[in-house]
């Protein structure tokens, strides 16, 4: 019969001085979040002391015209960031991965910039950039959000490029070779071989992209036009005045909208890492 070891006095101090760590360090990080949504149901508009529980607030954000059109242009956007972000970024992660080519480290150096630049530098200097070539403003919706999207493009890729080739890391070379000696093409490959080892990477990093996009105020504050606005930067424009119930409840929306796509894509992911494991076994 299997007894529990005892656990000396160091190691059980030690374990709870951890776990208090890491509770703290949970408070820090939600409390601020949990406060935000609470008061987004606070019936005042000072919005400073709790005086009664009210739904009023989100109506008026779902009734708020400017608002929805705003949280639409951020949602078209970040799809068409993301889906482009993840064909540049897969393309990428591939080519780095599996072939050898001169100034290879300097690409790969000159592709991480967007992560590493501060994102007020890079919203400047695609300011400075679409200033230059002229880029018309005025165009029929989506096309107005073009330099928004390309920016967030430029931003986003690198991430995806990141996520697939620590994925294609712990590929095995020889499943692919195996596959083309029974005649498979280089394509087939790829699409059967290789690709399903991505997807889980691929979901991931699209995730990331799409986070990035939708929440992204610094770069877009930059390249937007008068008749672009997106919604973090409609939100930034009614903290201005006063956080009021209202703007608690669009971030709330916000953050809600955010966890919900984060579990559904950490569903996916690990359904295809299971699907994947099962595969190889």
């Amino acid at each position: 019969m299997f007894t529990r070891q005892p656990i000396a006095p160091l190691e059980y101090t030690r374990r709870w001085s951890l776990r208090a760590w890491v509770a703290l360090t949970m408070f820090f990080l939600y409390a601020p979040l949990v406060a935000l949504m609470v008061f987004s149901f606070n019936d005042s508009r000072r919005n400073i002391v709790w005086q009664g529980f009210t739904t009023k607030y989100y109506l008026k954000v779902l009734h708020n015209d400017t608002l929805m059109t705003a949280l639409l242009n951020s949602l078209t956007i970040a799809l068409f960031a993301t889906i482009i972000s993840l064909v540049l970024g897969a393309m990428a992660a591939v080519m780095l991965w599996r072939f050898r080519f001169p100034w290879k480290s300097a690409i790969e150096g000159t592709m991480a910039l967007p992560i590493v630049v501060p994102e007020i530098c890079f919203g400047v200097a695609m300011l400075i950039f679409f200033a230059q070539i002229g880029w018309p403003m005025d165009l029929p919706w989506p096309f107005s959000l073009g330099a928004i999207t390309i920016a967030h493009v430029t931003f986003c890729f690198p991430f995806v490029t990141m996520v697939v080739r620590s994925r294609l890391a712990s590929f095995n070379r020889e499943q692919e070779e195996a596959a083309k000696d029974l005649g498979a093409s280089e394509w087939q490959a790829f699409r059967d071989v290789l690709l399903p080892h991505m997807k889980p990477g691929l979901v991931a990093g699209a995730l990331l992209a799409f986070t990035l996009s939708l929440d992204d105020f610094v770069i877009t504050f930059f390249t937007s036009g008068p008749n672009t606005i997106t919604f973090p930067v409609k939100v930034y424009s009614m903290v201005r005045f006063s956080v009021t119930p209202e703007v608690n409840a669009v971030s709330t929306l916000l953050i809600l909208m955010t966890v919900i796509l984060t579990t559904i894509a950490l569903y996916l992911q690990n359904r295809m890492t299971e699907n994947s494991g099962k595969g190889h076994s």
